[in-house]
């Protein structure tokens, strides 16, 4: 025994990593048979899945250009970086993008710009732009709701993103006095700091789920009395990027917290399924609609990605013969994010933002429709610019996701659906998400919120108008091809937006049902 470790502390520190080479190599062509590139190149082979694997941190900090990466390029994630961090988010010498390339926006600004008195909200606060719509006004519900925020966070569940994300969603959501989307997951502790709440389900009812895995309007009930902060409820049909296909969140994310909240098991992946169980064509979805409004008190709407028109066509026969239906619908592109779904829909299911809200918006605008609709748009709309577009189209308020999740920290590594988040927020490993300092980050949310708004009402300024509701379809421009390099709006999708009622900003701060910390008694 003494010859043997005599003999293997004699051997020298660059023998044991041949050694160990000799070992890999023996295993990699003698044992494994999974890997055809490590068989015939042991050792050698390995690098290439190592260098495989680095790939999109390689290509996103030292190869792609300033504007080439997708979901969001390294410009517009910069933007959102210094926007939420209160750091100088300005560029010098000019615009780096290609201004006569495909889809370019192009705001048209006023000879003079919209002018504010001392006395006038924006002058007392910069950041103040509430929705000009009230939702649920039309329908007279019990508890109708002015957003105070024309940005909101959209639709991300508890279980797709951590505790810490969404504590720090939510309570930054309160400092910018904007509304949280629950995401279908269900109303969790971390979405009751005190932001409004936009209370959202799916087709597996998680948190008014019953026994046999349906709808529970008890439930309901009780979850809407018991948080008067829930202030809507938004009904979904499908998003994005999966339409026609039920949420999908990896057993690897669901703990004991989670599986209790949602009424799941541990460890065991949760595959929503496509249809709901509430109802199976339009008329019983409107009729759903209206019991949950009547139970509840609170305004009612739906989320859908958009493709086939014909029965978004049914829906608006209906509300035009009934009086009845949605208060607002959420318009996800399929541009929108998740935490998992296959690129078979990601890449090619559903409308892109702009051409599905066209194509709704038309629709109801043609029944006489629209002005009843608050229509919310949701789909890479986080950046002023955008934002000015797609009210000149007819939304009235946007939702976003990655790029809030960015203003906290997301850093686009893409890979959301693994449980190995590195920035701690798509995950539930306890260590990743020691990471995220929740009062700082939630302060980051609202800052970003705050310039976000702040930026689109000066753009608003500048067109001459004082709400972005004024915009027209006349005061953007876009390129569509090389001959006639840009069209306004109205001639592009072939529309005019119809005038939104709006009287002054000033009268949008004195109602009565304005959301955040403005009217709390109103929703006691």
């Amino acid at each position: 025994m003494n010859n043997i470790l005599d003999f293997l502390s004699s051997i020298p520190w660059w023998g044991w990593i041949l050694i160990g080479l000799a070992l890999v190599a023996i295993r990699d062509i003698f044992v494994q048979k999974s890997h055809t590139i490590s068989h015939n190149f042991p050792i050698i082979g390995h690098l290439r899945y190592w260098f495989e694997s680095i790939g999109p941190e390689m290509r996103q900090y030292f190869v792609a250009n300033n504007r080439e990466e997708l979901p969001f390029n390294r410009i517009e994630r910069g933007w959102i970086y210094a926007s939420a961090k209160k750091e100088n988010n300005y560029e010098g010498f000019g615009t780096d993008r290609d201004i006569y390339e495909h889809q370019h926006v192009f705001i048209n600004n006023a000879m003079m710009p919209f002018q504010i008195d001392k006395n006038h909200p924006n002058s007392i606060d910069k950041t103040f732009l509430p929705c000009a719509k009230v939702i649920g006004a039309f329908n007279k519900r019990k508890k109708p709701y002015r957003p105070a925020s024309v940005i909101n966070v959209s639709a991300m569940s508890f279980g797709s993103l951590s505790a810490k994300a969404v504590e720090s969603l939510n309570k930054g959501v309160k400092i910018a006095e904007a509304y949280h989307n629950t995401g279908e997951g269900g109303l969790s502790p971390y979405h009751s700091n005190g932001g409004d709440v936009v209370f959202h389900f799916g087709t597996g009812y998680f948190g008014v789920r019953a026994e046999d895995g349906g709808f529970s309007m008890e439930k309901m009930k009780k979850l809407v009395k018991d948080n008067p902060f829930i202030r809507a409820i938004e009904v979904k049909l499908s998003q994005g990027a999966k339409p026609g296909k039920g949420g999908v969140l990896p057993g690897a994310k669901i703990t004991k917290e989670i599986a209790a909240i949602r009424g799941v098991e541990v460890g065991k992946d949760v595959l929503s399924p496509p249809n709901h169980k509430a109802f199976s064509n339009v008329p019983e979805m409107v009729n759903f609609i209206e019991d949950i409004a009547e139970a509840t008190g609170l305004p009612v709407g739906i989320k859908a990605a958009i493709g086939k028109l014909e029965q978004w066509e049914e829906l608006a026969d209906i509300m035009l013969e009934t009086g009845k239906g949605p208060d607002f619908i959420t318009v996800d592109g399929g541009e929108g994010g998740t935490g998992a779904a296959p690129p078979s829909f990601a890449d090619h299911v559903s409308l892109p933002w702009v051409y599905g809200f066209s194509d709704l918006y038309k629709l109801f605008q043609g029944k006489g429709l629209s002005e009843r609709i608050v229509f919310i748009g949701s789909g890479k709309l986080g950046f002023p610019a955008k934002a000015a577009m797609a009210f000149a189209m007819g939304i009235d308020c946007i939702n976003v996701a990655r790029e809030a999740m960015m203003s906290i920290g997301c850093i686009q590594a893409q890979i959301c659906h693994t449980n190995r988040c590195p920035a701690g927020i798509a995950t539930q490993s306890k260590w990743l998400q020691n990471g995220i300092d929740i009062t700082l980050k939630s302060e980051r949310l609202a800052q970003y919120f705050k310039t976000f708004k702040k930026e689109l009402i000066e753009i608003t300024h500048a067109a001459g108008y004082e709400h972005p509701c004024q915009f027209k379809m006349d005061d953007v421009e876009i390129n569509v091809d090389d001959h006639n390099i840009s069209k306004e709006l109205s001639r592009t999708y072939m529309y005019e937006k119809t005038p939104v009622p709006f009287i002054s900003m000033q009268n949008l701060k004195d109602c009565l049902y304005l959301g955040g910390d403005f009217n709390k008694t109103q929703i006691d």
